[in-house]
């Protein structure tokens, strides 16, 4: 609904004073509703834009979700396969140790001279060998 002057006026249409102020309110009445008109579009398109960013974001988020569960499942398999490394290091490391200590009493047995290695601290602390002379790139580590 648009408001004439005459509509708002309050009876005394003949003095120009009353005129001229009820254009007045009437041009500030309407700019202040285009202004609100454009400050509810603004935030409509605000809004908008937040809920786009929203969803990005959790586009990103789940994206990374997906590779921390697959290094983390590398991780586990690494050290699965370590743990398992070091069970057979210690198991073959005793074996070694019974069949040093069995050719060690053969030897004092029959008589026969058998030089029986020790077994050197560097097989049995593999963690503690040279560094590789080239560097491992932690690319290379973890392949997605």
């Amino acid at each position: 609904m648009t408001l004439t002057p005459q509509s708002v006026s309050s009876g005394s249409d003949a003095d120009p004073r009353y005129v001229k102020f009820d254009e007045r309110k009437m041009k500030r009445m309407e700019s202040n509703r285009q202004s609100a008109k454009r400050s509810r579009m603004r935030k409509q398109q605000r809004l908008e834009e937040l809920k786009s960013e929203t969803t990005q974001l959790q586009n990103q988020n789940s994206i990374c979700r997906h590779k921390i569960d697959s290094v983390e499942r590398k991780y586990h398999s690494v050290d699965t396969e370590n743990n398992v490394l070091r069970a057979q290091l210690a198991e073959l490391t005793e074996r070694l140790n019974s069949l040093n200590e069995l050719t060690q009493f053969w030897a004092d047995t029959t008589g026969f001279p058998v030089d029986v290695a020790e077994i050197p601290d560097i097989l049995l602390e593999p963690w503690q060998l040279p560094c590789p002379t080239h560097a491992i790139a932690a690319s290379d580590m973890f392949q997605f």
